[in-house]
């Protein structure tokens, strides 16, 4: 699939649907609304298919925007051009069409080929270690070994676009139970816990220490922080609810993940149930109803469910239920040193799993207003334009020996959906230019940028000692 401007080129992909729905070009064309000879050129690929139409096949057919994109992982994309950018492989400038080319006919390949990459990455970093005397190699292997787990969860969640049926319907129901959109949550969640015995206490900080949760299983006590804000606190109480009564179904849920690793498995434990914490408090459909109704506005959401911004955000992920899905965002969590903690992704949008994000994305630009929404029409280096938008958000449990460290919370999509969310308004989508961005520096091979901090891992730099230009580095070939 390839892009003019700002419209896709689908005609293969529009073909293939319309023969799975059993439809002629001229029924297809009858329940979108259009023209059967529109239909006719759109296959053809000598029309793109325009935003309105778009939307309209996802309203008809039930589908995402990015269901009619290339079938390949938008993260196995980005790993893949990455492995193949190392010089050690000696690649050379492999073209989107020959990387899209290999993704459609092999991607299993393309897997195999990006797993030989890491363990010869890892291997390459072992040796560095080795050689340099200032090198901890038993730093280097733990740190190695500890990002393999997170990776493992993260992917196996992108496969799943960000979205748990069964333990969201579960939670669906007892928030139905418990009647959260009626009494106050607070008191009907800490009655669900005493149920099963266990009271909830607020301490002092000085008593708690660095920890903001403890359970005590022989005590029967769920112990918080008095750091911790009232979201967090019912937070932590639905996550320890999914352990007590959920059990089973995590049991089941990991079982079927594909995940092996040990401690893989343990932070899985706790993404599910941190993922059913969020579920109750924000029960899909009625959550999904707020959000399409207040146009995703996050704060006046986060208001109604009494949840903070970044659970809000984050929930506002997983609405990929197939009968009733919202908008595929991305989610990313940045520090201001530009470290990714949290990515989450029910669309395509690919983040690099190294290195920081591309300076030029204004994410970074939300820790100079303060809780101030930041909004940017961003264009990936394949073509595919996202509209995104951020803030910061300050973590609960500070004082004022240890401050709460502030992070921004960015979300995204495609910017086909950009017209139903509040903070698209008084945009012109059709005269605002995308700002071009990349994975990261390393990655990234766009030229003359006065924001570049590398040159990409594949190219060379290019010094010119009688000539300076607004881009700081400037590599050969350029």
């Amino acid at each position: 699939m390839s892009r003019r401007g700002e419209k896709l080129i689908i005609g293969q992909r529009l073909k293939v649907l319309r023969q799975s729905l059993g439809l002629t070009q001229g029924q297809m064309a009858a329940q979108l609304g259009v023209s059967a000879s529109y239909i006719t050129l759109i296959e053809a690929d000598q029309r793109p298919a325009s935003a309105t139409l778009l939307l309209k096949l996802a309203e008809v057919y039930d589908l995402n925007v990015s269901e009619l994109a290339p079938s390949a992982n938008a993260q196995l994309t980005s790993d893949f051009e990455a492995a193949l950018k190392d010089p050690a492989l000696e690649a050379g400038v492999v073209s989107r069409a020959e990387i899209e080319a290999v993704l459609q006919a092999s991607p299993r390949i393309a897997q195999a080929l990006v797993r030989l990459h890491e363990r010869f990455s890892l291997q390459a970093l072992l040796q560095m270690s080795d050689a340099n005397p200032l090198t901890d190699r038993d730093k280097v292997e733990a740190l190695a070994d500890a990002s393999r787990p997170v990776e493992a969860v993260r992917n196996w969640l992108y496969d799943n676009r960000n979205y748990l049926d069964g333990l969201d319907r579960e939670a669906e129901g007892m928030a139905e139970e418990l009647g959260l959109q009626r009494a106050v949550p607070h008191v009907e969640l800490t009655g669900r816990l005493a149920e099963h015995g266990i009271r909830v206490r607020v301490l002092p900080a000085n008593v708690m220490g660095e920890q903001l949760r403890r359970f005590d299983p022989h005590r029967r006590e769920l112990m918080l922080s008095e750091l911790l804000a009232e979201p967090s606190r019912r937070f932590q109480v639905g996550v320890l609810l999914a352990r007590l009564e959920q059990d089973p179904l995590i049991v089941q849920t990991l079982e079927a993940s594909g995940l092996s690793d040990p401690s893989a498995l343990i932070l899985a434990r706790v993404t599910v149930a941190n993922y059913f914490a969020a579920a109750l408090l924000m029960p899909y459909r009625r959550f999904l109803a707020a959000c399409e109704s207040l146009r995703y506005d996050v704060e006046l959401i986060s208001h109604r469910f009494g949840t903070s911004y970044e659970q809000t955000a984050h929930r506002m992920s997983t609405l990929q239920r197939p009968d009733a899905r919202g908008i595929p965002f991305f989610f990313v969590r940045v520090d201001r040193a530009g470290n990714i903690s949290k990515r989450f992704s029910a669309g395509r949008f690919a983040i690099s799993r190294f290195g920081g994000t591309c300076p030029l994305w204004n994410i970074h630009a939300a820790f100079e207003g303060q809780d101030q929404v930041q909004t940017q029409i961003i264009r990936m280096p394949e073509g595919a334009s996202y509209f995104s938008f951020a803030r910061t958000v300050t973590r609960s449990g500070g004082s004022h020996a240890a401050p709460s460290p502030r992070f921004a919370i960015g979300l995204g999509c495609d910017v086909a959906y950009a017209p139903r969310l509040v903070y698209a308004d008084g945009i012109d989508m059709g005269r605002v230019k995308p700002v071009d961005i990349g994975l990261n520096c390393y990655l990234c091979e766009r030229a003359n940028c006065a924001s570049r901090a590398h040159a990409p891992i594949n190219r060379r730099l290019a010094v010119n000692e009688r000539e300076h230009s607004l881009a700081i580095l400037r590599f050969e070939g350029e």
